[in-house]
């Protein structure tokens, strides 16, 4: 029986429809299930809903729930991370102080002043998993899903020899969005992808072996599909290769979309992620209205008949598991570290790749060089993410503002000073959580 540890699995959604996943594989219908988070009330709904999805699909799995991940991890075949380190009102300051000098962030979860801040708190507990990892479950595959991704992977690749990778939902949702407006089954498409996380690039998109890039150009005069993405969408027809993730997150990884309330009202008002003056970024709005209905939401859930349907979805997760439990292979978009992968971006940085998994680990494939036009932004940011990793493994607080004054949109509305003020504040209102720095000055 294999053994899968949910860390943070009081990410109540996320976990449901995992452990739905997993189930659906014949070599995982009676894992052991072992959720671990630090809420207990919330871990107490986790457990609940697995062995609702158990019940349901009658399968021989067991589910555990425990406060203390060491009890969890011991003999773990696979560990599942999703943790938010602070919690939203700590977080909120991340969106709220660089609001307050201008840079306006619509999500600020991955890169950016708001970004490396959630790093620099969420890197330490990282780390200490992974250590956890190598001493309690040496030969156990872990599969991160806690942003900022490329920041937190490139850190745990940098200091620890676990099995690790990490994953994001932005490649395959990019590929169905794109099918679906060009009329195509997704099945039938076959494509190659390449960069950072929510960076990365499709560098070919084809169905039945022809490119649909002159068909995609074309339909971005239908306005209903170009209002549908905006930011990405202008990205497409000035660079010329659609960019994975979503336009409400592209809007802050460079200089064209928010530095003037007229260009965000231009670019940034379509769709769940649309500017409104002086509200919270959506993202921040959204996790803060969870927090105040996530009980009854729960209590709904178990309420319905057929609370989730119990097909596969198309999560990375449970394919790569099975993969290394069955033996099976499976290709996925992983975040790993840079080894001669994407020749033109900073040698082991945290790229995202195509890999194949099977039951000795993953095997990530060279990809060569980005095309120019791509390249230039995507080796910015993943130069400006390796400095404020470097900055948080040596305690250096320079470097961190260093990193954040590099930032596209940053750069783009502030001086020196005024960015040296506002990194300052943020340190300040994050000094008990930075464990790593000795000093805040800089």
């Amino acid at each position: 029986m294999a053994k899968i540890v949910f860390i943070g699995a009081g990410s109540l959604g996320f976990t449901r429809t995992l452990i739905r996943d997993l189930l659906t594989f014949p070599a995982l219908r009676d894992a052991t299930l072992s959720l671990v988070d630090i809420n207990a009330e919330r871990l107490e709904f986790a457990k609940r809903a697995a062995e609702k999805i158990i019940e349901l699909g009658e399968y021989p799995a067991k589910v555990e729930a425990v406060l203390d991940r060491r009890k969890a991890l011991k003999g773990a075949d696979a560990v599942v991370i999703t943790i938010l380190s602070g919690g939203v009102k700590v977080w909120r300051h991340d969106i709220e102080i660089p609001m307050k000098y201008g840079v306006d962030v619509n999500i600020g979860d991955t890169r950016g002043p708001s970004g490396v801040f959630r790093y620099l708190r969420t890197v330490p507990e990282m780390l200490a998993i992974c250590k956890d990892v190598e001493r309690l479950a040496p030969d156990a595959i872990v599969l991160n899903y806690t942003n900022p991704m490329a920041m937190l992977c490139r850190s745990v690749q940098r200091v620890s020899d676990v099995k690790f990778v990490g994953l994001c939902h932005s490649v395959q949702h990019t590929v169905a969005m794109l099918a679906q407006w060009l009329n195509v089954p997704k099945e039938e498409v076959t494509y190659e992808c390449a960069g950072i996380n929510h960076m990365a690039w499709f560098l070919r998109y084809e169905h039945n072996f022809k490119d649909m890039y002159p068909r995609l150009r074309q339909l971005m005069k239908n306005k209903r599909i170009y209002y549908e993405e905006v930011a990405r969408n202008e990205m497409f027809l000035n660079l010329g290769y659609y960019v994975t993730e979503s336009s409400g997150h592209n809007t802050e990884y460079n200089w064209w979309f928010r530095k003037t309330p007229e260009h965000m009202k231009r670019y940034c008002l379509h769709g769940k992620e649309a500017f409104n003056p002086g509200e919270h970024a959506y993202i921040l709005k959204e996790y803060m209205s969870v927090e105040k209905t996530w009980k009854k939401d729960v209590k709904d859930w178990f309420k319905k008949k057929d609370p989730i349907p119990l097909e596969k979805g198309d999560e990375y997760a449970a394919s790569i598991i099975n993969a290394r439990v069955s033996g099976e292979p499976f290709k996925f978009y992983g975040n790993v570290p840079n080894k001669n992968l994407i020749t033109n971006l900073p040698p082991n940085s945290c790229v995202e790749v195509p890999v194949l998994a099977d039951r000795s680990g993953f095997h990530p494939i060279q990809i060569g060089q980005l095309p120019a036009s791509v390249a230039v932004l995507t080796n910015l940011t993943a130069q400006i993410e390796d400095m404020a990793v470097e900055g948080a493994l040596t305690g250096d607080p320079t470097l961190i503002y260093q990193s954040i004054l590099h930032d596209p949109l940053t750069a783009s509305v502030l001086s020196f000073d005024e960015v040296r003020k506002m990194v300052q504040e943020m340190f300040r209102k994050n000094r008990k959580y930075l464990t790593t720095f000795k000093t805040i000055k800089f």
